[in-house]
């Protein structure tokens, strides 16, 4: 994906917003502005896509707050009983980040709950912005293998230390739009030594070797591909997503009804 270094600062607001900002929250917009330009390209190709009515990428949304917080009085409601097929069409779409990184996954012959990992990665950007692979963790947590929701949790900071012996490379974007003296908050820095020490590294390190690739805007993708591995690997619960009572039940409903009142 081409990257238009203008027009991307110019999301950020003024000279002085911008140099207020760290360098992790920049090296997050951009990941974040590149995903919206996936999405905003496919819902031009699909006028057709109900569940992209409410989608305007010009909209502006409060900073740090997902998409599904833009004024959306057209949001398609959700089934009595959603699956999290049904948040896939109807909250996430067009999602061709993730299903670009799930799609490599599989392509490479990873673990089934690689490929599962890859396809949830990023989809709580959404709901929210800051440290996603926290939030992206406990919105799965319930559902999934320990380890799947373990490498979302650390996806986020390994994304900003190179690994070449696995083939993981630091992103030349970083370079190129923040410059080489980029350094990752404290926090980061802290979860990447945890994680690199851990006996599940390298479910969280998979995750990033599918993930900084995934950016093609030519890409076809599609849910299709993955429905037998959520079946297989997702715990659906009989209630719906969000009816489930669980620790992240409040999350879910907040996803499907994200300008309720109350």
């Amino acid at each position: 994906m081409k990257i238009d270094r203008r027009k991307f600062f110019g999301t950020l607001g003024t000279s002085a917003a911008i140099s207020a900002m760290s360098h992790h929250a920049r090296a997050e917009a951009l990941e974040h502005y590149m995903i919206e330009q996936l999405d905003s390209e496919a819902h031009a190709e699909d006028t057709d896509a109900k569940m992209l009515d409410f989608y305007d990428p010009e909209r502006p949304v409060p900073r740090g707050t997902g998409r599904l917080f833009a004024e959306n009085k057209n949001l398609t409601p959700m089934p009595k009983a959603p699956t999290l097929a049904d948040f896939f069409a109807l909250r996430f779409a067009p999602a061709r980040h993730v299903l670009q990184s799930a799609q490599r996954a599989l392509a490479t012959d990873q673990p089934e709950r690689t490929v599962l990992a890859c396809l949830l990665h990023d989809t709580v950007l959404n709901l929210v912005k800051p440290d996603h692979g926290w939030w992206g963790a406990q919105l799965y947590e319930p559902y999934v293998d320990e380890r799947v929701s373990w490498g979302i949790r650390y996806h986020q900071a390994l994304r900003f230390f190179p690994d070449p012996e696995n083939g993981y490379e630091y992103p030349e974007f970083y370079n190129r739009i923040f410059g080489e003296d980029y350094e990752p908050d404290e926090h980061l820095k802290l979860a990447y030594k945890f994680a690199r020490d851990h006996k599940w590294y390298m479910e969280a390190r998979l995750i990033t070797m599918n993930d900084e690739y995934s950016f093609n805007d030519e890409a076809k993708v599609s849910i299709e591909p993955f429905i037998d591995i959520i079946g297989r690997h997702f715990k659906q619960p009989k209630e719906g997503l969000g009816n489930d009572n669980t620790a992240s039940s409040h999350m879910w409903r907040t996803i499907a009804n994200p300008n309720r009142p109350l």
